[in-house]
């Protein structure tokens, strides 16, 4: 029942594959469809930023905190907001979130 699944998935993903491939480029070339495909990728990090600062526990229960990783992005955002190299707002975020913690 396994490969069953294992084979099922592998090939739809290489349908998805496929159906991206074969797209045509007047379709790609839409002003709406570039504007999306911009957007898309920074929702979804938004989403995964969410996630990961909002979310504690895992499995079937996972529950809303609030805790130092709130602290991290909101100094992160600071640094952001202050033009800081990625790598100082890494460094910012993770201060922040570990001084938070310690205290």
């Amino acid at each position: 029942m396994t490969w069953i699944a294992i084979l099922v998935c592998a090939a739809g993903c290489y349908l998805l594959k496929l159906a991206g491939v074969s797209i045509p480029s007047s379709v790609l070339e839409r002003p709406l469809v570039q504007r999306i495909a911009d957007l898309l990728p920074v929702a979804l990090l938004a989403a995964l930023i969410a996630v990961q600062v909002f979310s504690r526990g895992g499995g079937s229960h996972p529950s809303l905190t609030i805790d130092a990783r709130l602290a991290g992005l909101g100094a992160a955002a600071g640094a952001l907001t202050l033009r800081a190299p990625f790598l100082v707002v890494v460094i910012v975020s993770a201060v922040t979130a570990s001084l938070i913690r310690l205290a």
